[in-house]
C-alpha cells in the first residue's frame, strides 16, 4: 500500500493491524498499536517543549526510531547525525542544519550544546540526511516523510515483504538506505522490524532475531557470508550502497539466499531500480521511475515522488545537478536488451591525468587487488601521478613486483608511480565507500 506520510503508515497499521509486531529491539517487542501510541504520546511531548529542528545521535535503538516518527509527527525539521563522527565535524553539521535541539547520548549532546542553533520557520515534514561524501564534502538532502514513504513503496512494488516476515536493520539509521531499506520497507508492507544492537552484535543478530530478510551494505555482506552468521530461516538479502564483487553475491546464493542488488541514491530517496531475478546486476526501474542514458553513458533519473527538494542552504549545488526535474547522478550506466540497468562505473570515481588520459577507478581498482589479493587500498593522485596507497602490513618493494606484470599492460601514464604503506584503515562511509575527497586530501597534505 502507497503511504502520504509517517502518521498515515503508522495510523493505518495501527488500526488494521493492531496486535502485530511491528519492532523488536533485544528482548523488547512493540505492535503496531504500541508503537503508534507511544510516538503520539511523545511528539506530544516535543510540541511542548517549543524547539523546531530536532538533531538525532542516531543509534539504531528502539528509543531511536520512536523519537524519529515522534519528531515528524509533532512537526520538527529532522537532522539525521552519525553519532560515531569527530565532535567538530558534528558541530558543523549542527550549525549549518539549524539545529535547535538534540536527541541521543547524553554525553554527546553536552558536549555539542554550544553549537545549538536558532532553530526554522518551515522545517515541518523534512528530514535532511547527508550524502555519503565519497568524493566531496557531504551536503544535507531535504528530503520528507512523503518523499521516503514514496520510496519505501518504490521499492516493495519490486520486492514485496509478506507481514510475516522479520526484516532485519543492521544499517545505520541516518544513511538513507539504511533509513529507507533496513526499516521502512518493512513497516510499510507490515512486517516486523528487528532492530540490530550495533556492531558487536553483527555475530549473533541473525540467530537472536531469526529474520526472513536483511539489507546490506557489501562489506558487511562479507562479514555475514564469511563468519556464516545468516540463520537458517534467512531467504532474502537486498545488497545497495556500493559496489559488490560477484564472487561475493555468488557466495551468498550458495548459502540458499536470494540475493537481490539496489541501486538508488539520497538525492532520490533510496532506491531507484532493483534485481528481482536472475543476474544481481541487471536492474528493473522502479514504478515511479524514468532513467535515461546520457550520450557519455551518464545515469539521469526523473523520480517526482521521491525527489530530494535540494540541498540545504545549497542552492547552486542544487542547481548543478537537478535540472528540470531530471537528477544527474554522475555515476556511469546501461541498459541491456531486455531493458535492464546495469551500473558500469562512476564519473566522479576517476581520475583525470594531465594528458586528458582517464582512469575509471573501480575497474582499476579491482585489478589491482586481484593482483595483490589484498582489498584495504585505494589509487588516487599526487603530483598529478597515480600513486597506491596501502592499508596493511607489506613491503612496498614486494607490493611493486606483484604489480609489474599488471602495469605493464597499461601506458606509461596510467601505471602507478608510488606505493603509499599506511598501518591506519581506509577514510570510508558508513557504507562502507572510500571517501575519495579524504583521501586526496590526506595524500596532499603528506607530499
Amino acid at each position: 500500500m502507497r503511504f502520504d506520510s509517517f502518521d498515515h503508515l503508522l495510523r493505518h497499521f495501527a488500526e488494521q493491524s493492531p496486535d502485530a509486531p511491528a519492532l523488536r529491539y533485544e528482548k523488547e517487542t512493540l505492535s503496531f498499536a504500541e508503537f503508534y501510541d507511544r510516538v503520539r504520546a511523545r511528539a506530544e511531548e516535543l510540541r511542548g517543549e517549543g524547539k523546531t529542528c530536532l538533531g538525532l545521535l542516531c543509534d539504531g535503538s528502539l528509543d531511536n526510531v520512536v523519537e524519529i516518527f515522534a519528531a515528524n509527527l509533532a512537526g520538527l525539521q529532522l537532522v539525521l547525525l552519525d553519532a560515531s563522527l569527530e565532535s567538530e565535524v558534528l558541530k558543523t553539521l549542527i550549525r549549518y542544519t539549524d539545529v535547535d535541539a538534540l536527541w541521543g547520548d547524553e554525553d554527546l549532546k553536552e558536549e555539542l550544546a554550544l553549537s545549538l542553533m536558532p532553530g526554522v520557520k518551515d522545517g515541518k515534514g523534512k528530514i535532511l540526511f547527508f550524502t555519503s561524501g565519497t568524493t566531496e564534502r557531504s551536503k544535507a538532502v531535504v528530503l520528507t516523510d512523503h518523499s521516503l514513504c514514496q520510496s519505501a513503496w518504490n521499492g516493495s512494488a519490486k520486492l514485496p515483504l509478506a507481514p510475516e516476515d522479520t526484516l532485519l536493520c543492521l544499517l545505520p539509521l541516518g544513511h538513507v538506505f539504511g533509513f529507507v531499506c533496513g526499516l521502512l520497507w518493512g513497516l510499510s508492507c507490515g512486517s516486523c522490524v528487528a532492530l540490530g544492537r550495533g556492531q558487536r552484535h553483527y555475530f549473533d543478530d541473525c540467530a537472536f532475531y531469526r529474520p526472513t530478510a536483511v539489507s546490506v551494505v557489501p562489506l558487511l555482506l562479507g562479514f555475514l557470508v564469511k563468519m556464516r552468521c545468516i540463520n537458517p530461516e534467512m531467504k532474502l538479502v537486498l545488497v545497495g550502497a556500493g559496489d559488490c564483487p560477484p564472487a561475493l553475491l555468488a557466495a551468498a546464493g550458495a548459502m540458499g539466499l536470494r540475493v537481490s542488488f539496489g541501486y538508488g541514491l539520497t538525492e532520490t530517496s533510496s532506491g531507484v531500480a532493483i534485481s528481482v531475478k536472475g543476474d544481481p546486476y541487471a536492474m528493473e526501474v522502479c514504478p515511479d521511475d524514468t532513467i535515461t542514458i546520457a550520450e557519455d553513458g551518464e545515469i539521469l533519473i526523473e523520480a517526482p515522488t521521491c525527489m530530494m527538494q535540494g540541498y540545504y542552504k545549497r542552492p547552486d549545488a542544487t542547481r548543478a545537478v537537478l535540472q528540470d526535474g531530471v537528477f544527474h547522478t554522475g555515476d556511469l550506466g546501461m541498459f541491456d536488451e531486455d531493458g535492464l540497468l546495469h551500473i558500469t562505473g562512476r564519473k566522479k570515481d576517476m581520475l583525470v591525468l594531465p594528458d586528458g588520459t582517464k582512469i575509471f577507478l573501480p575497474e582499476y581498482e579491482s585489478a589491482v587487488m586481484q593482483a595483490l589479493g589484498h582489498t584495504e587500498l585505494a589509487v588516487t593522485l599526487r603530483d598529478e601521478k597515480p600513486v597506491l596507497v596501502f592499508s596493511g602490513e607489506g613491503d612496498a618493494k614486494a607490493i611493486a613486483g606483484k604489480l609489474r606484470d599488471m602495469m605493464r599492460t597499461l601506458p606509461r601514464g596510467q601505471q602507478i608511480t608510488d606505493i603509499l604503506m599506511t598501518d591506519e584503515p581506509l577514510p570510508r562511509t558508513a557504507t562502507g565507500k572510500i571517501k575519495r575527497w579524504e583521501l586526496q586530501q590526506k595524500v596532499s597534505e603528506k607530499a
